[in-house]
Protein backbone atom coordinates (compact mmCIF):
# COMPACT_ATOMS: atom_id res chain seq x y z
CA UNK A 1 0.00 0.00 0.00
CA UNK A 2 1.13 3.55 -0.73
CA UNK A 3 2.38 5.76 2.05
CA UNK A 4 0.47 9.04 1.58
CA UNK A 5 1.06 11.87 4.03
CA UNK A 6 0.07 15.51 4.24
CA UNK A 7 2.18 18.45 5.31
CA UNK A 8 1.92 22.24 5.24
CA UNK A 9 2.78 23.79 1.89
CA UNK A 10 5.83 26.05 1.91
CA UNK A 11 6.97 28.78 -0.43
CA UNK A 12 9.58 26.39 -1.83
CA UNK A 13 6.80 23.99 -2.97
CA UNK A 14 5.19 26.53 -5.26
CA UNK A 15 7.39 25.90 -8.30
CA UNK A 16 6.44 22.22 -8.37
CA UNK A 17 2.76 23.01 -7.77
CA UNK A 18 3.00 25.54 -10.62
CA UNK A 19 4.37 22.79 -12.88
CA UNK A 20 1.46 20.51 -11.90
CA UNK A 21 -1.15 23.14 -12.78
CA UNK A 22 0.25 23.97 -16.24
CA UNK A 23 -0.16 20.39 -17.47
CA UNK A 24 -2.63 20.78 -20.35
CA UNK A 25 -4.15 17.30 -19.89
CA UNK A 26 -4.75 17.92 -16.18
CA UNK A 27 -6.24 21.34 -16.91
CA UNK A 28 -8.61 19.82 -19.45
CA UNK A 29 -9.71 17.18 -16.94
CA UNK A 30 -10.23 19.80 -14.24
CA UNK A 31 -11.80 22.27 -16.68
CA UNK A 32 -9.62 24.94 -15.15
CA UNK A 33 -7.19 27.06 -17.18
CA UNK A 34 -3.57 27.23 -16.03
CA UNK A 35 -2.42 30.45 -14.46
CA UNK A 36 0.56 32.35 -15.79
CA UNK A 37 3.55 32.20 -13.42
CA UNK A 38 3.05 35.66 -11.88
CA UNK A 39 -0.70 35.18 -11.41
CA UNK A 40 -0.13 31.71 -9.97
CA UNK A 41 2.37 32.94 -7.36
CA UNK A 42 0.20 35.94 -6.47
CA UNK A 43 -2.86 33.68 -6.05
CA UNK A 44 -1.03 31.19 -3.83
CA UNK A 45 0.73 33.80 -1.72
CA UNK A 46 -2.31 36.03 -1.18
CA UNK A 47 -5.28 33.65 -1.27
CA UNK A 48 -3.88 30.40 0.07
CA UNK A 49 -0.62 30.64 2.00
CA UNK A 50 -1.48 34.11 3.26
CA UNK A 51 -4.86 33.14 4.72
CA UNK A 52 -5.30 31.61 8.17
CA UNK A 53 -8.77 30.36 7.24
CA UNK A 54 -7.39 28.23 4.38
CA UNK A 55 -6.17 24.73 5.17
CA UNK A 56 -3.65 23.86 2.46
CA UNK A 57 -1.58 20.69 2.52
CA UNK A 58 0.99 19.18 0.25
CA UNK A 59 0.38 15.55 -0.67
CA UNK A 60 3.47 13.40 -0.34
CA UNK A 61 3.94 9.83 -1.49
CA UNK A 62 7.03 8.20 -0.08
CA UNK A 63 8.51 11.64 0.62
CA UNK A 64 7.80 13.11 -2.84
CA UNK A 65 5.39 16.04 -3.29
CA UNK A 66 2.78 14.82 -5.80
CA UNK A 67 -0.04 17.32 -5.32
CA UNK A 68 -2.02 19.50 -2.97
CA UNK A 69 -5.37 19.61 -1.23
CA UNK A 70 -7.11 22.67 0.19
CA UNK A 71 -10.14 23.67 2.21
CA UNK A 72 -11.46 27.24 2.04
CA UNK A 73 -14.65 29.27 2.28
CA UNK A 74 -16.15 31.18 -0.65
CA UNK A 75 -19.61 32.62 -1.25
CA UNK A 76 -20.79 31.20 2.08
CA UNK A 77 -19.70 27.64 1.24
CA UNK A 78 -17.01 25.46 2.80
CA UNK A 79 -15.14 24.01 -0.18
CA UNK A 80 -12.52 21.38 -0.83
CA UNK A 81 -10.30 20.88 -3.86
CA UNK A 82 -7.25 18.86 -4.76
CA UNK A 83 -4.76 18.49 -7.59
CA UNK A 84 -2.62 15.42 -8.19
CA UNK A 85 0.33 15.46 -10.60
CA UNK A 86 -0.73 13.52 -13.70
CA UNK A 87 2.29 11.21 -13.41
CA UNK A 88 0.64 9.83 -10.24
CA UNK A 89 -2.96 9.39 -11.43
CA UNK A 90 -4.62 6.02 -11.04
CA UNK A 91 -2.65 4.94 -7.97
CA UNK A 92 -5.31 5.65 -5.33
CA UNK A 93 -3.56 8.78 -4.05
CA UNK A 94 -6.68 10.96 -4.08
CA UNK A 95 -8.64 8.34 -2.16
CA UNK A 96 -5.94 8.00 0.49
CA UNK A 97 -5.48 11.77 0.65
CA UNK A 98 -9.15 12.38 1.40
CA UNK A 99 -9.07 9.69 4.08
CA UNK A 100 -6.36 11.68 5.86
CA UNK A 101 -7.61 15.21 5.06
CA UNK A 102 -11.36 15.02 5.72
CA UNK A 103 -10.98 14.42 9.48
CA UNK A 104 -8.98 17.68 9.65
CA UNK A 105 -11.91 19.68 8.24
CA UNK A 106 -14.71 20.36 10.70
CA UNK A 107 -16.91 22.36 8.34
CA UNK A 108 -20.08 20.64 7.22
CA UNK A 109 -21.65 20.73 4.82
CA UNK A 110 -18.51 20.53 2.69
CA UNK A 111 -18.78 21.20 -1.03
CA UNK A 112 -16.76 20.05 -4.05
CA UNK A 113 -17.16 21.18 -7.65
CA UNK A 114 -15.96 18.67 -10.25
CA UNK A 115 -15.86 18.58 -14.04
CA UNK A 116 -18.71 16.48 -15.39
CA UNK A 117 -16.32 14.28 -17.36
CA UNK A 118 -13.94 13.76 -14.40
CA UNK A 119 -15.56 10.50 -13.38
CA UNK A 120 -12.52 9.33 -11.38
CA UNK A 121 -12.63 12.35 -9.08
CA UNK A 122 -16.39 12.01 -8.69
CA UNK A 123 -15.89 8.37 -7.66
CA UNK A 124 -13.28 9.37 -5.07
CA UNK A 125 -15.63 11.92 -3.52
CA UNK A 126 -18.64 9.59 -3.58
CA UNK A 127 -16.53 6.91 -1.87
CA UNK A 128 -15.97 9.38 0.99
CA UNK A 129 -19.65 10.15 1.52
CA UNK A 130 -20.16 13.09 -0.85
CA UNK A 131 -23.40 13.02 -2.82
CA UNK A 132 -24.31 14.74 -6.08
CA UNK A 133 -26.71 17.63 -5.55
CA UNK A 134 -27.94 17.82 -9.13
CA UNK A 135 -26.72 21.43 -9.37
CA UNK A 136 -24.42 22.60 -12.12
CA UNK A 137 -21.92 25.31 -11.18
CA UNK A 138 -20.09 27.79 -13.39
CA UNK A 139 -17.21 29.30 -11.44
CA UNK A 140 -15.36 32.34 -12.73
CA UNK A 141 -12.19 30.69 -14.04
CA UNK A 142 -13.70 27.38 -15.15
CA UNK A 143 -13.74 26.60 -18.84
CA UNK A 144 -17.09 24.78 -18.56
CA UNK A 145 -19.76 23.94 -16.00
CA UNK A 146 -19.00 21.69 -13.03
CA UNK A 147 -21.21 19.38 -11.04
CA UNK A 148 -21.70 19.99 -7.34
CA UNK A 149 -21.18 17.40 -4.61
CA UNK A 150 -21.75 17.80 -0.88
CA UNK A 151 -20.69 16.01 2.28
CA UNK A 152 -23.14 16.61 5.13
Amino acid sequence: MLNVSLRPITQSDLELIFAHQIDSVACQLAQFPPREREAFYRHWQQNILGQEAVLARGIEVEGQLVGNICHWHADGLALIGYWIDRAHWGRGIATLTLSVFLPLVRSRPLWAHVAQHNVASQRVLLRHGFVKTGNVIQEEADTASLIELVLR
